[in-house]
C-alpha cells in the first residue's frame, strides 16, 4: 500500500502545474488588438475566441510552447507585457484596464513563469534521463495489483489477528488478571486496529474500482486508436486517388512542372521510404586552391554553372600526390556496397504505432536511413562554398548579395530525391572535413538531444570566411505528410568587407507518407540580411499546389535599405538561380501572363499535346529570360548516385576513412560510428543491432547523469546571443584544432 500510495503522489508532484486562465487582449499585425480567452495549460499557451470554446477545445486560433519563454514589461503601461518565445517569435497581450490591472497582470506574469518552467524543465536537454527515471521509479499497473493483492492479505490477516486477540481475553478471563491500564491500552490498540482495518477495505475498494476503469479506459483508447488510424490510411488513400483523377481530368498543364508533380505522386517503381523527418535544408525534423586568382574570380568571368570539380581539375592534378589534412589525397566516386530496397518496408506501419508520441523520439528502423549523421548531412552545405569565395571577391555589395543568396539556395539542393533519413546524432558526437581543394575546414557537434540542437562552424583556409549556425528542427505530422521546421539562425562573416549576413532556411515537407510515391517540397520565406549595409534578400520558396505549377520555384528580390528592388532572382532550388533587373522581369512577366491567356482562350492546341516525359532534376525547366545572369547551376550527379542512396559526389565523400584521417581525428567523430559504418558496407543486420546498442548506451549514460546530479556539458561550442542579431545561438569556443581530445566522452 505504501508503494502504491507513494507512486501516486510522485506522479502528482512530478507532471503538473495548474491551469490557468482568462481574458486578455491579443495584437495581431493585421488585425490590431483583439479579446480572447487564453488558456495556460501544461507549459503550452493557447488563445480562443470563447471561453466555451476554450471549455470545448473548439476554434483555437493559435497555441505557443513556453519552452525558454520569458515576459517583458513596457515602462510606464501597467496593462501591457510582450511573451518571448524559444523560436524568437514575439506576442503582445494586454489586460483589460479594469479591476485592478496591474494585480491581474502580475498573476498572469506569475503563471506564465510557472508554466515556462515548467515546459523548460521537460524540454531541456537531459529530458530523456528524467522520464526515463521516473518510468523507472513509478509503480506500473502489474505492480500495483500484485500491491493491492498484498494489502488485502495483510488486511485480513490483521482482522483475524484481532479477533483472536479479543478471544484469547474473554476466554481466558484475562479481563480480571490484566491491570486496568494494560487493559485500557489494548482495548485502544483493537480500536484502532479495527479503524485501519475500515479504512483499508475502504482504500482497497477505491483503488480496485480506479483500476477497473482505467483497464476500461485503456481498452477503449487502444480501440479508438486502432479506428482513426484506419480511418487515416483509408482517406489518404481517398485523396491521393482523387488527386490523381483531378490531375488527369483537368485544364492544359504547364509542361514544365505538372508533369513532374504528377511523377511525384503517382506510384512507380522508385523507393519507398522516409526522408527528411530531421532533414532540413542541407540535413534534407535527422555537412583554396594554389592559384587565387582563378579562385576568386568575379560571377561574370567564371559562370557559377561551370562545374566547380571542372574548376579545380587542373590544380587537383598539380595536388594529386600532395597529401590532405584529412590524410585523403583523392576522393573517392562511390560507396563499398549499394543501397538496399525499401520497397518492402512501409513507413505508416512504423508510424501508426507512435501516435501520439513526439516526432523526433521515433526510433524508425535502420533500412530507412542513409549512410551519413545529421551532422555530416548538415555539411552540405558547403558543396558550393566557391559561390562564397566569388561573394569575397567582388568590389560590389549587391553582387555579394547575389552570391550570399544563391549559396543559401544551393544549400537545400542536395536533398533532392534523397529519400533517406540521416542517423540521429548522439550527444556529444562530431564531424570535422578539411577540403584544401574547396578552401574550408569545418567543425560540429550534437549540443542537445531533447530538443535535438545540431551546431556548426566552417572558416576558410585563407581566413576570409566563417560560416556558423545552429539547427534544431521543429517537427509536424499533418496526417499525410511531416513538415519539418529548421529552427535557429544561419550566419556568414566576411571579414575583408567587414559584413555579416544572417538568414534561417525554408521548411521541408516530405509527402505521402501512407500511401503514393514519397517526395521533397521546400516552402517558406527566407531573408538574407546585410547587417553592414541594410540590404537584403527575399526570396519564397513556392509551395508546390494541386497541379505543380511552383514546384520547386524560388523567386525573390534584393532591395535597399530604403526597400527599393534593386535586382529578381528567380529559378529551382534543384537546378539553378538567375538574376535580372526588376523591370525586364515584370515586363516578361506581363508578357507571358498575356500569352497564356491567349493559349487558354484558343481551342487550337489539345490538351494531350504535350510531353507525358518527366524532366529529370539535372535538365533546363527553368525559363530563362533574356538578359539573364546566371548565379548558380546545380552539377549533375554521378551515374551510380541512384545505386547510392541519391547521393551527390560530395555526398559519397563525407564518410570515407583511412588510416592516416583515423590518428587525427578525435574518437566522437562521425567516421568512426558503427552502425553508419556498417550500413556503409552493406551490413544492415550488424547495422540495426549497432544502432540499438549505440541507443541504449547512450540511455544508460543520461541515467548515470540524472542519478549523479551531472549536467551534460558540450566541449566544443557554447550557447549564447548571435553577435549580429541577438538571438539565440551556439558559439564555437575555438580550441578544436589544436588537436588535444584528452576527456572525450566515450559515446560508441
Amino acid at each position: 500500500m505504501r508503494q502504491v500510495l507513494q507512486g501516486n503522489a510522485m506522479k502528482g508532484m512530478t507532471h503538473h502545474v495548474k491551469t490557468f486562465e482568462g481574458p486578455l487582449w491579443k495584437s495581431s499585425r493585421f488585425f490590431g488588438w483583439r479579446s480572447y480567452w487564453v488558456v495556460l495549460q501544461d507549459g503550452v499557451l493557447s488563445w480562443y475566441p470563447k471561453q466555451s470554446d476554450a471549455a470545448a477545445n473548439t476554434r483555437r486560433q493559435g497555441c505557443k510552447s513556453l519552452t525558454q519563454a520569458h515576459c517583458v514589461l513596457k515602462p510606464r503601461d501597467n496593462c501591457y507585457f510582450t511573451l518571448k518565445c524559444f523560436d524568437d517569435s514575439v506576442h503582445h497581450f494586454k489586460v483589460s484596464p479594469k479591476n485592478e490591472p496591474e494585480a491581474t497582470r502580475k498573476r498572469w506574469l506569475d503563471a506564465l513563469e510557472e508554466h515556462a518552467a515548467f515546459s523548460t524543465h521537460y524540454c531541456s536537454q537531459d529530458q530523456a534521463s528524467v522520464e526515463e527515471e521516473e518510468e523507472e521509479e513509478a509503480v506500473s499497473l502489474g505492480e500495483l495489483t500484485k500491491s493491492l493483492q498484498r494489502a488485502e492479505a495483510s488486511h485480513q490477516k490483521l482482522e483475524a489477528d484481532i479477533l483472536t486477540l479479543l478471544s484469547m481475553v474473554k476466554e481466558n478471563g484475562l479481563a480480571e488478571a490484566l491491570p486496568a491500564g494494560v487493559l485500557q491500552k489494548v482495548r485502544e490498540v483493537c480500536e484502532a486496529s479495527s479503524e485501519t482495518c475500515s479504512s483499508l477495505r475502504q482504500c482497497l475498494g477505491l483503488f480496485s474500482k480506479q483500476e477497473g476503469a482505467r483497464s476500461l479506459k485503456l481498452e477503449q483508447e487502444v480501440e479508438k486508436n486502432k479506428i482513426l488510424s484506419e480511418a487515416l490510411q483509408t482517406l489518404a488513400t481517398e485523396h491521393h486517388e482523387l488527386e490523381q483523377s483531378v490531375v488527369k481530368g483537368s485544364s492544359p498543364r504547364s509542361a514544365l512542372s505538372e508533369d513532374e508533380f504528377y511523377d511525384a505522386v503517382s506510384e512507380s517503381d522508385s523507393e519507398h521510404s522516409l526522408s527528411g523527418f530531421e532533414t532540413v535544408a542541407s540535413q534534407s525534423f535527422e555537412e583554396e586552391a594554389e592559384d587565387t586568382s582563378e579562385l576568386f574570380c568575379s560571377v561574370r568571368s567564371h559562370p557559377a554553372g561551370m562545374s566547380q570539380e571542372d574548376r579545380r581539375g587542373d590544380e587537383e592534378e598539380e595536388e594529386e600526390g600532395i597529401s590532405r589534412p584529412n590524410g585523403l589525397r583523392k576522393h573517392r566516386t562511390s560507396l563499398p556496397a549499394p543501397m538496399f530496397s525499401r520497397n518492402d518496408f512501409s513507413i505508416w506501419s512504423i508510424l501508426k504505432k507512435c501516435i501520439g508520441m513526439e516526432l523526433s523520439k521515433i526510433t524508425m528502423p535502420v533500412i530507412f536511413n542513409e549512410p551519413l549523421s545529421f551532422l555530416q548531412r548538415l555539411t552540405e552545405y558547403m558543396e558550393h562554398t566557391y559561390l562564397i569565395h566569388q561573394a569575397n571577391g567582388s568590389t560590389d555589395s549587391i553582387e555579394r548579395m547575389k552570391c550570399v543568396a544563391a549559396f543559401a539556395v544551393s544549400a537545400v539542393a542536395s536533398q533532392w530525391e534523397r529519400t533517406g533519413k540521416p542517423f540521429n546524432p548522439l550527444l556529444g558526437e562530431t564531424y570535422e572535413l578539411v577540403r584544401e581543394d574547396l578552401g574550408f575546414r569545418l567543425i560540429s557537434e550534437q549540443v542537445s538531444h531533447h530538443p535535438p540542437v545540431s551546431a556548426f562552424h566552417a572558416e576558410g583556409l585563407q581566413k576570409d570566411f566563417v560560416f556558423h549556425g545552429s539547427i534544431y528542427p521543429k517537427l509536424k505530422f499533418w496526417g499525410k505528410s511531416v513538415e519539418a521546421e529548421p529552427k535557429g539562425v544561419i550566419t556568414l562573416e566576411l571579414p575583408k568587407h567587414n559584413e555579416a549576413y544572417t538568414w534561417t532556411n525554408p521548411t521541408c515537407c516530405v509527402h505521402n507518407i501512407i500511401v503514393g510515391q514519397l517526395w521533397i517540397e521546400q516552402y517558406g520565406n527566407i531573408e538574407v540580411f546585410n547587417h553592414k549595409t541594410g540590404e537584403r534578400c527575399c526570396l519564397n520558396f513556392k509551395p508546390c499546389g494541386l497541379f505543380g505549377k511552383e514546384l520547386h520555384k524560388v523567386e525573390g528580390y534584393i532591395l535597399d535599405k530604403s526597400k527599393k528592388k534593386l535586382c529578381v532572382l528567380y529559378g529551382k532550388w534543384t537546378e539553378c538561380l538567375y538574376t535580372i533587373d526588376p523591370a525586364t522581369y515584370e515586363a516578361h512577366k506581363k508578357n507571358d501572363k498575356k500569352a497564356a491567356e491567349e493559349k487558354k482562350n484558343s481551342k487550337q492546341v489539345p490538351v494531350f499535346a504535350e510531353s507525358e516525359e518527366t524532366p529529370q532534376p539535372d535538365s533546363d525547366t527553368v525559363e530563362v529570360i533574356p538578359g539573364s545572369q546566371l548565379l548558380w547551376k546545380i552539377t549533375p550527379r554521378p551515374a551510380n548516385s541512384a545505386q547510392m542512396y541519391n547521393f551527390t559526389t560530395f555526398a559519397m565523400q563525407l564518410n570515407e576513412l583511412d588510416k592516416e584521417m583515423e590518428e587525427v581525428i578525435p574518437k566522437t567523430d562521425c567516421r568512426l560510428r558503427p552502425d553508419i559504418r556498417a550500413m556503409e558496407n552493406g551490413e544492415i543486420d550488424l547495422a540495426s543491432e549497432e544502432k540499438k546498442r549505440l541507443e541504449e548506451k547512450q540511455r544508460a549514460a543520461r541515467k548515470s547523469r540524472f542519478k549523479s546530479d551531472e549536467e551534460w556539458k558540450t566541449r566544443w561550442f557554447q550557447q549564447g546571443p548571435n553577435p549580429h542579431n541577438g538571438s539565440q545561438d551556439w558559439l564555437f569556443s575555438s580550441g578544436y584544432w589544436d588537436r588535444n581530445y584528452s576527456q572525450l566522452p566515450d559515446i560508441y
